[in-house]
């Protein structure tokens, strides 16, 4: 049990300091020798955990999908909003999310990964589904189109306002990306119920993690930093 903390801890550590390697970097100019000084692990213990840069990338994208920290709503394009508005809230305080978000929209290594967030515009059109069938959206509102516009938005501001000296105003631009799109495709009846404020992430994080309990929080925190390079990409 101690060996399989241990490697378990160590895994975490080298994803963890391949991502902050990838953040600043890129995926291109991104070297396994920086990867290992900056988690200082042995090249062995790198590559029992990892087979390659390219499987380091691979983890730190799939860790990057998720809706863990966003309940459920009656609403599910509340439940769209709120996704978007978790990770802006994450991406500032999670070096393995600000990776994801530069690997999925990095040009250079758009053949190994594929289209940037494909996984995460088929969960978003999923949800607009599930809305569209509430009677949530607009007649004329096509899921899978809508959604590749709203995660291309989120791409863009996330990769600006990592560029810019405050990566944290991105909750707010997110907020003000939703207040211009909304009314494009909700029906008017739903659009003053949606909630778009800048801390809404906060909110539903601190929710998620109250409805956890301390005991199951205190697991993901152990196992957080891994569970993206177990699931793949």
């Amino acid at each position: 049990m101690a060996r399989q903390e241990r490697a378990t801890r160590t895994r975490a550590t080298i994803l963890e300091a391949a991502a902050t390697v990838f953040a600043e970097r890129g995926y291109e100019a991104a070297t396994i020798a920086d990867i290992l000084a900056r988690a200082d692990v042995t090249k062995g213990a790198l590559y029992f955990h990892f087979s390659s840069k390219e499987d380091l990338a691979r983890g730190v994208l799939a860790y990057a999908v998720t809706t863990e920290g966003v309940p459920e709503q009656p609403s599910k394009l509340q439940e769209v909003v709120d996704v978007s508005m978790v990770l802006a809230y994450r991406l500032p305080r999670e070096v393995v999310l600000r990776a994801a978000a530069r690997l999925a929209a990095d040009q250079s290594s758009r053949d190994l990964f594929g289209a940037p967030y494909s996984e995460w515009t088929e969960l978003i059109a999923s949800l607009l589904d599930q809305a569209k069938a509430q009677g949530e959206l607009l007649p004329h509102v096509l899921p899978e189109e809508t959604a590749g516009i709203l995660v291309g938005a989120f791409t863009g501001l996330s990769l600006t306002s990592q560029a810019s000296s405050d990566i944290s105003c991105l909750e707010r631009q997110v907020g003000l990306m939703y207040d211009h799109m909304l009314p494009a495709i909700a029906v008017p009846g739903i659009l003053g119920r949606l909630d778009t404020s800048p801390d809404r992430g906060a909110r539903v994080s601190a929710q998620a993690a109250e409805e956890d309990g301390p005991a199951e929080r205190d697991g993901e925190e152990g196992a957080a930093l891994t569970a993206g390079a177990a699931a793949g990409a």
